[in-house]
């Protein structure tokens, strides 16, 4: 597996990924696009199930 990739267009800054994931690799910052610490991630891919508008995909 790989990193999940977060598509900038397609994110609104709901933060529905920040709840999903267990580590809290991914955060939403200051210009609500959310990003992923690669280092925290361990790629369980629950940010993509919680995305409510498909902005992140697996790279």
């Amino acid at each position: 597996m790989a990193i999940p990739v977060i598509d900038a267009e397609k994110c609104v800054g709901c933060a529905a990924c920040e709840s999903s994931c267990p580590t809290e690799a991914i955060k939403v910052g200051d210009d609500a696009i959310a990003a992923i610490d690669a280092g925290a991630c361990v790629e369980c891919m629950a940010c993509i199930d919680s995305c409510p508008t498909e902005a992140i995909s697996e790279s």
